[in-house]
């Protein structure tokens, strides 16, 4: 895991500090982090960076979150907050204090069968609240699934944990899904929530068992039992299994759609019945170490019903299945829709986003970089050069040149100027008692280097300019530094210095200038992060600093060639 200590410190959208690495798998790394703005313990699962340069999977990663993010059951590992941006990936998630089901069966071995439906009514109950809002898991098997101390279950990773396993697949390698996979989703259909109960029967055949029904060679060995063969009979294996909690499972196992349980609700319904006929004061209180399982009695079950009012249901839960796949089936239209019209429609109709570089030769500097309209589009960047021919102010030079079709972006599209001067002087303006911002810009345009120095003042407000260095009017030579004195009130203010790692240096310049702190220029060192990306930054974050002080940033030039 050292590798990915660069992100221990990181804070991300000035909000989540992350603190330790917990865990790590093909797709992401998982983190504790400290959410700053609730002040609680949570988990942060950030994509590999390879991960998040193929543009479908993020595009997946992020729709499967945010769907996850509408659920809100106590058996379900909460999402909080997705972050979607060009530079990182992430999600917030819960932070579970326990284990995972198949750390606590290795374990312990067989589990008792009382313990065994306590904890599937769980795990049915987190299905059935999924289904009912749409949503499939599609990787249902014992490593994504928590268990806390008490006893209660926590399903992890709707449907984000089958796209690490698609990725594993993807490179030839064995992925234990294989072992819990629906005979459907083997032949490669569609899965639905069907697909969910069948791996939640393989689960419970597991826990019975302590074996998964079906081994192999191959995957493809292993698939092609899902879909055709009968796993030995689990009382075989285990004698103190009741016989109705074996119906239960195979009947969840069952190869052909229409004999398996059509909804994880109906399959939660029969196992609180089973709970219900079982007297509480024989249970059976085997339990795990250190993990108090409580036995609680369990509401009134389907099975209570009347046949009438059981058909009732059945057609209820029958009418519910095929709205929940309209709706769904809906959803995906939208989505295919405005993805079509994202990456290909919108093209059609929408204007062009590259222009032809306007031709700013000939034209006085001063004219470009005081227009409003002019500075909103372009970055200009000036270089002084005597030229005795030109008068002085004009541009003799431009970098991209005229006419040459650059790429519209919200910063700004970076023009260099090279602006004729009549001798080696240039004029310092009048700047005091003008706000500093506009102070430093007008310097700048007028081709000199700025430094800030703050000063207390009762006269002067804070942030207006108390002084130059040189005196406006002195000729000095241009790319000269001129010292410009700040007021900061009465008395000198500290401010904190923002996390600027990680983000592009024209992010890291407007987050310094909203702490109220300097640019103080670039250092560009070989790293493996994007070019143009903050990796470190003097001061460190999170330290006191004089407002208006500088801060230099590390940025990357991009992986050595």
């Amino acid at each position: 895991m050292n590798e990915n200590n660069r992100y221990i410190g990181m804070l991300l959208d000035d909000r989540y500090e992350l603190l330790e690495q917990v865990g790590e798998g093909g797709m992401a790394l998982v983190f504790r982090a400290l959410d700053r703005r609730l002040n609680r313990n949570v988990a942060v699962k950030i994509m590999r960076d390879e991960m998040a340069a193929d543009e479908e999977f993020k595009r997946r990663f992020c729709a499967e979150s945010q769907a996850v993010a509408m659920l809100s059951h106590p058996n379900i590992v909460a999402v909080y907050d997705v972050s979607h941006s060009d530079s990182m990936e992430y999600i917030v998630m819960e932070l579970i204090d326990g284990i995972t089901l198949k750390q606590y069966m290795d374990r312990r071995g067989i589990l008792s069968w009382k313990e065994a439906v306590h904890f599937s009514k769980q795990i049915a109950r987190a299905l059935g609240h999924a289904h009912e809002r749409g949503i499939i898991h599609r990787d249902i098997k014992p490593q994504n699934i928590m268990l806390l101390r008490d006893g209660s279950i926590k399903v992890a990773d709707f449907g984000i944990a089958s796209l690490e396993n698609e990725l594993h697949e993807n490179n030839g390698q064995a992925i234990g899904s294989i072992h819990y996979i629906a005979p459907e989703q083997a032949r490669g259909e569609l899965p639905d929530a069907r697909s969910d109960v069948y791996s939640l029967g393989v689960v419970m055949y597991e826990m019975m068992t302590g074996q998964v029904p079906y081994t192999g060679d191959s995957l493809g060995e292993i698939a092609i039992k899902h879909m055709n063969a009968t796993p030995k009979p689990i009382h075989e294996i285990n004698k103190d299994l009741p016989p109705a909690l074996e119906e239960i499972i195979m009947r969840a196992m069952a190869s052909n759609l229409q004999d398996r349980y059509q909804t994880a609700a109906e399959m939660a319904d029969d196992l609180e019945e089973l709970s219900r006929e079982t007297d509480p004061e024989n249970a059976d209180d085997d339990q795990a170490e250190q993990i108090e399982v409580p036995d609680v009695k369990p509401v009134r079950s389907v099975s209570e019903l009347s046949k009438k009012g059981f058909a009732r249901r059945r057609r209820r839960a029958d009418r519910v299945i095929f709205l929940s796949g309209a709706f769904l089936a809906l959803v995906l239209a939208i989505a295919l829709f405005f993805f079509l019209w994202k990456y290909w429609v919108e093209d059609i109709f929408a204007p062009a986003t590259r222009i032809m570089l306007p031709n700013f030769v000939g034209m006085n500097y001063e004219t470009l970089v005081n227009d409003p309209e002019m500075i909103s589009k372009y970055n200009f960047e000036l270089t002084f050069v005597v030229d005795s021919s030109s008068a002085p102010g004009v541009v003799l030079k431009q970098d991209p040149k005229p006419e040459r079709s650059v790429m519209v972006v919200p910063s700004g599209i970076d023009v260099r100027l090279e602006v004729s001067t009549s001798s080696s002087t240039l004029s310092v303006p009048e700047v005091v008692n003008r706000y500093y911002v506009d102070a430093l810009q007008t310097l700048e345009n007028a081709g000199f280097v700025c430094e800030i120095e703050n000063a207390t003042s009762a006269v002067v407000p804070r942030d207006y300019v108390i002084a130059v260095s040189p005196s406006a009017g002195e000729e000095i030579s241009y790319g000269s530094v001129v010292y410009i004195t700040v007021s900061s009130g009465p008395e000198i203010l500290t401010v904190e210095v923002p996390n600027l790692v990680g983000i592009s240096l024209d992010s890291a310049k407007a987050k310094l200038e909203t702490a109220r702190l300097s640019f103080g220029g670039s250092e560009y060192v070989v790293s493996e992060f994007e070019s143009g990306t903050v990796i470190g930054q003097i001061p460190e974050a999170f330290t006191q600093i004089e407002e208006h002080a500088k801060v230099t940033l590390i940025i990357s030039s991009g992986p050595a060639e």
